[in-house]
């Protein structure tokens, strides 16, 4: 068909699409979907064709300067799921775009220079034996942190590793591995690239020998019976427009076959024709969700996650669009895959924090799939043993069905949690006693029987402050208002926000005499102290600083299981969803890291991950335990996550949020602003709030009135100043989405103000349904 005209949205803060003129050469290639390069100012931008209007808004039109690909990489369902996005978190829609395709896809599957990928990598592999090495490492700790910790990772490694690799998990650029090499510590040498051999692949872990199938308990075949009734419901109806599923809540206890359910599920997807997407909150989950759906569908799984090379994600996603990979697992992004005929999508985990997205566009994965599923048809399953409030409120109001696993396969127990109260003997003497007595006479019990003992600490580093006993002062970052962190192994405090870092000095540089301290304590510093505690026995760490490597994750959990590593130490990235059979011990390192942050979910957050960490116990026959070590014994969300009392716990939660009129008994919006002058910010929110304030309170010139919503602040932000930013915040709160929803539509159409623009050097950013405060 011949079109005159198109449509055009460009990734930039505009709220509207752009028309321009479809020379004649590029009628034939040009669909809706289609990228192409059009011209916006003096510049060319990419941008996606929306449509084909009859006539022009204007007289004289720009002329679309090129078609980017042979086929549209958005179909028209997806182009109205991004609309949706963009609508309801006050994005643009060319954000909303941007996030649905990977870089790697919209780039082609090319090196960054823009030819055919190499054959071969430069990598650097060691020279010396381990131990002249280890000596080489400890002269070069002080002077050049980076280049002893390239030669850690290369010894952990045992094999070579690509240069850019290496300096990426290492943190020490080229010119210190070239340093390395001319000290003859390494060697330079060129490596088989395996990005250039891995087109079509589907996953390159091998998958698992096939099992039988368990039986399924009754409780599992009612939750079954529940997703094959739903699927068959859909499926048998008419228009994608007139289906309207309803979610299923599967909220089962931990260890009590939630994926088996999900593995059934997906067998009846795939007998129907149709494709399933498996959603898990973190990446180190990746690795056993590929074993077990490996091991029941073979190659026709697809992966997705931020961990895989640009050339691995192209390859997948183009697997995935072709129809070869009809089970799609990954990480919040995996929402968007671009899977034909989808029947069925599993947010496993549902609650995780994770899949809220904290840059723009600001999108919950969850409810992206639940608007993804009414646009295809396809049914929702939400799992987990601590659903978020929000999940459970509809599922108590009739919105979502509901289907519960009460018992561990096996009808083996949950685990014994014991509260430990470090108020008493954290002080012996001089020392800080950071593993309880009780835990560490448990420790060495589980460890003497051979079996495995995990440790939960949601912080990383060593030390989380360094700071002067005698004046008190501080090392912060000089970007942001937040205390440094000390990182032992790489012998520099970081901020974790903009990753400044400085070598530590010996002495305070305020009152001078004094000698620093590091207080607190992180993830490396208990894997330290295992060191001491439990002489003989390995210690592994699972947390962002260590887990960089390629394939780290899996390689992390193999060693465990094969009882190499006996204890684990990590962050919540080993709370959740991993099923370790011998391990019998979980201790919580404290649990009051969360439960003071000023953050109204703060409570129910401390809840889910104590509940979830201590399911890693006992999911084997011979049983476990928990010890929660805490400052706060009494506080009621760690007393109901010792008691396993979901619902005690959810009741009470939920009448707080109902005073106070949180979420889900009202929605919220958050407004935050930054600029570089603190006074400017401040003014600029003042005006804001005040605007609001004034909109808030008058009818509105549309179909439905504004009142009802409440305007809070502005006031600074609880981390008040990031990268150089100073932060001011407000919000908004209403029994109604809409009316937030509509006052905001109205103030940005009253002001004039783009979506995430910069208005005299202060720029606005939106969060509908925000997930962090601070």
């Amino acid at each position: 068909m011949y079109h005159n005209y198109a449509e055009v949205v460009v990734n930039a803060p505009l709220d509207k699409t752009l028309h321009y003129k479809v020379p004649d050469t590029l009628v034939p290639e040009l669909r809706i979907g289609s990228r192409v390069r059009v011209p916006l100012g003096h510049r060319l931008v990419n941008g996606y064709c929306v449509g084909f209007p009859d006539a022009p808004v204007a007289m004289k039109l720009k002329e679309i300067k090129e078609v980017l690909d042979h086929q549209p990489l958005l179909g028209e369902k997806m182009l109205r799921l991004t609309r949706e996005i963009a609508r309801y978190y006050r994005c643009t829609w060319g954000e909303a775009m941007e996030a649905a395709l990977p870089a790697a896809v919209k780039g082609g599957r090319k090196s960054a220079r823009g030819g055919p990928l190499p054959q071969t990598l430069k990598a650097l592999r060691l020279t010396k034996d381990r131990v002249l090495t280890l000596e080489a490492l400890e002269g070069l700790r002080k002077k050049a942190p980076r280049q002893a910790r390239a030669l850690e990772v290369l010894l952990e490694s045992n094999n070579g590793i690509p240069l850019k690799e290496l300096s990426r998990q290492s943190g020490c650029n080229l010119g210190g591995l070239n340093s390395l090499a001319s000290k003859g510590l390494v060697e330079i040498y060129e490596q088989p690239n395996r990005q250039s051999t891995t087109v079509g692949a589907i996953h390159e872990l091998p998958l698992l020998e096939t099992k039988p199938k368990p039986e399924l308990t009754s409780e599992q075949g009612q939750a079954l019976s529940l997703i094959r009734a739903q699927l068959r419901t859909q499926f048998s109806m008419g228009e994608v427009g007139t289906r309207r599923s309803v979610p299923l809540l599967l909220q089962g206890v931990t260890g009590s076959g939630k994926t088996e359910v999900y593995l059934r599920a997906i067998e009846e997807v795939l007998a129907m024709g149709r494709g399933a997407i498996v959603l898990v909150p973190e990446i180190s989950l990746t690795p056993q969700a590929i074993e077990r759906y490996g091991g029941r569908f073979g190659n026709i799984i697809a992966v997705l996650h931020s961990h895989l090379t640009g050339a691995e994600r192209y390859d997948q996603w183009q697997a995935i669009r072709g129809g070869k990979a009809r089970v799609v697992i990954g990480a919040r992004s995996a929402v968007f895959a671009p899977v034909e005929n989808l029947g069925l999508i599993v947010v496993d985990e549902e609650h995780e924090v994770t899949y809220k997205q904290e840059t723009s566009p600001r999108y919950h994965a969850r409810e992206v799939a639940l608007m993804r599923a009414r646009e295809e048809g396809a049914v929702v399953v939400l799992g987990s043993a601590t659903p978020s409030l929000e999940t459970y409120f509809n599922a108590l109001m009739g919105r979502y069905q509901r289907a519960i696993l009460s018992q561990r396969i096996g009808q083996r127990p949950l685990p014994r949690v014991e509260i430990v109260d470090m108020k008493e003997g954290f002080h012996e003497g001089r020392h800080t006693r950071l593993i309880s007595r009780r835990l560490e006479l448990y420790m060495k019990e589980c460890l003497s029987r051979g079996e495995q003992a995990l440790l939960f600490l949601n912080r990383r580093g060593f030390s989380p402050f360094v700071s002067c006993p005698r004046c008190g002062y501080v090392l912060r970052c000089k970007r942001c208002d937040i205390p440094l962190t000390y990182h032992k192994r790489q012998h520099s405090t970081i901020c974790h926000y903009c990753s400044y870092e400085v070598e530590p000095q010996e002495n305070c540089p305020e009152c001078v005499g004094a000698r620093l301290n590091y207080f607190g304590l992180g993830t490396e510093r208990i894997e330290e102290e295992m060191g001491r505690y439990f002489p003989g026995y390995k210690a592994l760490r699972m947390d962002s600083d260590s887990m960089k490597g390629r394939n780290a994750h899996a390689k992390a959990l193999k060693s465990f299981e094969r009882g190499e590593v006996q204890i684990l130490v990590g962050t919540q990235m080993i709370a959740k969803g991993l099923d370790l059979p011998n391990v019998t011990l979980v201790g919580v390192i404290s649990a009051d890291t969360i439960l003071n942050l000023p953050d109204f979910r703060a409570v129910e957050r401390t809840f889910q991950l104590l509940a979830q960490v201590a399911g890693r116990a006992g999911r084997g026959p011979k049983g476990g335990r928990v010890v929660v070590q805490t400052f706060n014994p009494r506080q009621y969300a760690i007393l109901a996550a010792a008691a396993h009392d979901y619902e005690g716990f959810a009741d009470r939660e939920l009448e707080y949020r109902r005073e106070l009129g949180y979420p889900p008994f009202g929605y919220m919006a958050r407004i935050v602003l930054t600029g570089q002058k603190e006074e400017r910010v401040k003014d600029r929110a003042q005006k804001l709030a005040e605007a609001l304030r004034q909109a808030a309170s008058a009818p509105s010139p549309t179909k439905v009135t504004t009142p009802g919503v409440e305007v809070a602040g502005p006031a600074p932000a609880p981390i008040p100043r990031i990268k150089n930013q100073f932060r001011w915040h407000l919000s908004l709160r209403s029994p109604h989405s809409e009316t937030i929803k509509e006052l905001l539509e109205g103030w940005q159409g009253h002001s004039r103000q783009s979506l995430g623009g910069n208005t005299g050097g202060v720029r606005i950013t939106i969060d509908i349904d925000p997930y962090s405060m601070l």
